[in-house]
């Protein structure tokens, strides 16, 4: 191949990948998309004493996702937790969780994310800016998020959108800060979903 030729495919190339990268190109329909209830997690995880790290999760959620397929910065994400459904693997500290000194769920039922700005990164990979709210304290969180899979899923016969998104806040930000700094104050919030059309 000539050296000409060489450097057109490599120019071709690099407009493709960065194409792709600032449009984030996703192989479903624009439209509402919810939970796929039986595959869909949100945990956290923190420090105990530097001895161990429990992952905690809410087993009641819910996602809708207004999707722009054909510029996906025009989405916007919403979740909506029931704080009552924390589940640790221990009912005494699932009774702790819901007290007074942590999510307080006879005053707060619900924890809310919306979503104020989505930023593109590389291919697959988005920054979600959003409000998180807890026992009616808000503040801004940014999710990094990965789109794993987008298609037509093999079961279900509908388009589905399947996600992974990572943050890390501290808790006494959100009036949670009991036993800090001896429990750390810095939690890891993970979330792995599957999206399906609305119908």
């Amino acid at each position: 191949m000539q050296p000409k030729n060489v450097l057109a495919c490599l120019v071709i190339l690099a407009i493709t990948v960065l194409t792709r990268s600032a449009t984030a190109a996703i192989d479903v329909p624009s439209g509402r998309y919810v939970l796929e209830n039986t595959h869909a997690y949100i945990t956290f995880s923190y420090s105990h004493l530097g001895f161990s790290t429990p992952h905690i999760s809410f087993t009641e959620f819910d996602v809708d996702l207004q999707l722009d397929t054909a510029d996906p910065a025009n989405s916007t994400l919403q979740v909506t937790i029931d704080a009552d459904s924390v589940e640790s693997q221990v009912d005494e500290f699932n009774e702790h969780l819901v007290g007074e000194r942590f999510f307080d769920t006879a005053n707060h039922p619900s924890i809310t994310f919306k979503s104020t700005s989505i930023e593109l990164g590389a291919t697959d990979t988005a920054t979600i800016n959003g409000d998180l709210t807890i026992k009616g304290i808000t503040h801004p969180v940014v999710l990094a998020t990965n789109l794993n899979k987008a298609g037509n899923h093999p079961m279900l016969k509908k388009p589905v959108a399947g996600f992974n998104a990572q943050t890390k806040v501290l808790r006494s930000a959100w009036d949670l800060g009991y036993a800090a700094p001896m429990v750390g104050d810095e939690v890891t919030i993970y979330i792995s979903v599957e999206l399906q059309q609305a119908e």
